[in-house]
């Protein structure tokens, strides 16, 4: 399984979202566990295939650090339910289509989540010196 995009394909990241206990709340546990199953299956096929070289859940909790000088810390990480993160992906596919492709065929999209689609940058769009630091093997 590479754990670098290879010539052939591109890194993009998956971010899912709508994932709070909102979104499951109305699941009995039977549905919760079949949920659970179905994106274990997913994620096993797409690392089978080498698409996923690495994926995770986030947790609910965290901060938001905000200013000029980082002084405002709140709680979050979100403001509304709409707005959490549940986790990402971190795929090497062909392209963008291949990617969102991928997106749709998440199971959280019958409980209300979405995916947003996004190519990860060798460098920054709007700083461009800014550049990526590749993950450590």
């Amino acid at each position: 399984m590479p754990s670098e995009p290879t010539p052939t394909t591109s890194p993009f990241m998956l971010l899912f979202r709508n994932a709070g206990p909102d979104t499951h709340a109305h699941l009995t546990p039977e549905q919760k566990s079949a949920m659970a199953q179905q994106w274990n299956d997913w994620v096993e096929r797409l690392a089978a295939q080498g698409k996923l070289p690495h994926a995770h859940p986030l947790g609910l909790g965290g901060r938001v650090v905000s200013g000029p000088t980082g002084e405002r810390v709140t709680d979050g990480p979100y403001a509304e339910a709409k707005e959490v993160v549940g986790g990402y992906f971190f795929l090497t596919v062909a392209d963008l289509d291949e990617a969102t492709a991928i997106a749709q065929q998440c199971p959280g999209l019958s409980l209300g989540l979405t995916v947003e689609v996004r190519p990860v940058a060798a460098f920054s769009p709007v700083l461009t010196a800014v550049n990526a630091r590749p993950a450590s093997p």
